[in-house]
């Protein structure tokens, strides 16, 4: 089973990820044998901290080891994806691969012998969408009835965002003026209006004002921000998106929870004050980017310990 994006998991096998999350964020100890000897391979194409940090760490902290290959460094480079693929996976039980073309990973996905992970590509990242629910479930303790309005440019995180709304019924407002066209999913966006629990609007008043969490992510591609020839449209992304700011201005007097991926860019997507506000849930749902990701390790490569797990089912009913 390979996670290339949340459509390769059920609504119930999500909710089953948050559970364990959750469980493994409270009692880490019950868990430090669980992968014992399992290898993982992080496969980097782009930049990383939070997604090297929290899968390298979570894997030897629930027993097993993480080997780090930079992609430019390896022989990525020079060969076709397949016949790579097919040698990394007799030497790893699953692999995390963070990759700039989600095609690319689709050809390691169809070649490997293991599980593939997507850990982010330009357009899908899973591992933060789950890391955001379980961030979610643990303030709110449900996803119905709950609002998250995302802010900023249509993105990969806004195209996870939505697979999660639709497959654990959390309601979604997108304020996403403009469209990153390289992220664009038609078929899911289509799927998403029809649903009637993803809704994109202009309006970013009425979106705060119905919302429990405010999200936003970077206006500008990580690999991109000081990149010279991207400076023309780094400028019309700035100049475009200043006024979706996430300030106090733009809140309206309403105090929503305050999401972020990270890395963030005070001044631009967020103004600094919210970044340490008291509603800001920013280095929480850092944090359980590990958990999660220890989860869903724990899902592909050690699926029985789920049916022991003897805590309260998420009420969650689609």
């Amino acid at each position: 089973m390979h996670i290339l994006s949340l459509q390769d998991l059920s609504g119930e096998q999500i909710q089953e990820i948050v559970k364990k999350a959750v469980e493994i964020k409270k009692n880490p100890e019950n868990y430090h044998h669980a992968l014992f000897r399992k290898g993982l391979l992080m496969l980097f194409q782009k930049t990383s901290t939070r997604t090297m940090l929290s899968f390298h760490s979570g894997m030897e902290q629930m027993g097993g080891y993480a080997v780090l290959m930079d992609w430019e460094k390896s022989n990525f480079t020079i060969s076709p994806i397949q016949y790579e693929a097919r040698y990394i996976s007799t030497n790893c039980d699953v692999v995390m691969a963070r990759l700039k073309k989600h095609s690319d990973l689709q050809q390691l996905a169809k070649y490997s012998k293991v599980p593939v992970i997507n850990g982010c590509c330009e357009k899908y990242h899973p591992t933060q969408a789950l890391a955001d629910l379980m961030t979610v479930y643990e303030i709110k303790g449900t996803f119905q009835g709950v609002t998250l309005t995302y802010v900023g440019v249509h993105n990969n995180i806004a195209n996870s965002l939505v697979q999660a709304s639709l497959k654990v019924g959390l309601k979604l407002n997108l304020v996403t003026p403009l469209i990153n066209e390289s992220s664009w999913d038609e078929m899911l966006m289509n799927e998403a209006e029809q649903s009637g629990l993803v809704v994109r609007t202009d309006d970013l008043k009425q979106a705060v004002s119905e919302s429990d969490f405010v999200y936003t992510d970077t206006w500008i591609d990580m690999e991109f921000f000081n990149d010279p020839s991207y400076a023309e449209e780094r400028e019309f992304r700035i100049d475009t998106m200043s006024k979706y700011q996430l300030n106090r201005q733009n809140l309206y007097g309403y105090s929503p929870y305050i999401m972020h991926d990270m890395p963030i860019h005070p001044g631009f997507e967020i103004a600094e004050e919210l970044i340490e506000a008291p509603e800001s849930v920013i280095y929480m749902q850092a944090e359980n980017r590990m958990h999660a990701e220890k989860a869903l390790l724990l899902y592909l490569l050690k699926p029985e310990a789920y049916q022991e797990d003897q805590f309260q089912q998420l009420e969650l009913k689609v």
